[in-house]
């Protein structure tokens, strides 16, 4: 086998092994249920500001009054910050409003779509074009 034939060979095999990691990691149905849509009040715990996603951390008290710790994710740190929110416009403390859609395992982990805080600025948390449902908060162009 020639050099070159060895190189294409691996450079194909390298291709397609990291373009469906991609297209993995991207895809709201793949981790999110879109017939789950929930929302998630209460104080933030922990801002994780990095890569991939962003993750707000906060701590929802249910119906029953049971206090429960849910993760929630958002969109990439680039992708916020174009939209006008950095790490320290949802500081731990801020109590917000989630809407958003759970989990597949129905872990108390979400994808959260729209956080509101006190004052009432909504703020839009997700990617737009992963998959997730469109719910009419769409902007239209």
């Amino acid at each position: 086998m020639t050099l070159i034939r060895i190189f294409i060979i691996v450079s194909a095999m390298a291709v397609t092994y990291f373009s469906s990691q991609v297209l993995a990691h991207h895809a709201f149905s793949a981790e999110f249920d879109p017939n789950r849509p929930l929302v998630l009040k209460g104080p933030v715990i922990r801002v994780e500001w990095v890569n991939p996603h962003a993750w707000i951390h906060l701590e929802h008290t249910t119906e029953a009054g049971e206090k429960e710790v849910w993760m929630v994710e958002g969109g990439t740190p680039n992708t916020l910050l174009r939209r006008g929110v950095n790490k320290n416009t949802v500081k731990p403390g801020t109590y917000i409003i989630v809407d958003g859609y759970q989990s597949k395992d129905r872990s108390n982990r979400a994808n959260g779509r729209n956080i509101t805080l006190a004052d009432g600025k909504k703020l839009f948390m997700g990617s737009s074009g992963t998959g997730a449902p469109k719910d009419g908060a769409d902007k239209k162009r």
